[in-house]
């Protein structure tokens, strides 16, 4: 607790700040307190697909690989709601993992974790359809209201498509009644029995 208390450093990031761009050398790792941050891949098209996302009590393991293995961060990770954040200095965290088993079990619970949710986009990328995705995605953020906030840019950055495919699939949606599309950037579910 007091090499703890003497190496971390309290941050608070806004929502929007790129905390990691790919090729960046990684100086530290986020213990998330509050917040969420995204962290994604940019192909050579410019198309965006998510990785994962980690909240609250949890961190980043391709922080932790980037440090562990002193390379560069292989992806790009955003503030998508303002975070707050225990910083361990990349020295240190290093250092902790080869002298106690708490940080190293904390690692292969990251490692864990992060492969399940990364199977998981790989099994929908390569063996479910489009559609099939995209009201996935719709019905994921579906909460008490019926009512979706988001852009046909936001889905297809999401799930590594075109704006284009999503803005196809959504007007057939419409078409069939299965969402009433509002002005702006709302997407309303019709909820069906």
């Amino acid at each position: 607790m007091r090499e703890f208390r003497q190496a971390a450093s309290f941050a608070q990031i806004p929502e929007g700040h790129d905390v990691f761009l790919e090729g960046e050398r990684v100086d530290a790792i986020a213990l998330l307190i509050s917040g969420v941050v995204r962290v994604y891949k940019i192909g050579e098209m410019g198309r965006e697909i998510t990785l994962y996302r980690f909240g609250n009590g949890e961190s980043c393991i391709l922080t932790a690989n980037a440090i562990l293995n002193q390379k560069r961060f292989p992806a790009v990770a955003v503030v998508e709601r303002a975070a707050e954040a225990v910083m361990i200095p990349a020295d240190t965290f290093r250092d902790w993992v080869g002298r106690y088993d708490l940080w190293r079990e904390f690692v292969f619970d990251l490692l864990s974790q992060r492969l399940s949710s990364v199977m998981s986009i790989v099994d929908e990328v390569v063996f479910r359809r489009m559609d099939g995705r995209i009201a996935g995605l719709l019905l994921s953020r579906l909460r008490a209201g019926s009512r979706i906030q988001t852009t046909h840019q936001e889905i297809a950055a999401e799930l590594g498509t075109s704006r284009e495919v999503v803005s196809r699939i959504l007007e057939g949606f419409a078409s069939a009644g299965l969402i009433d599309a509002l002005r702006g950037r709302w997407r309303s579910l019709t909820r069906r029995a």
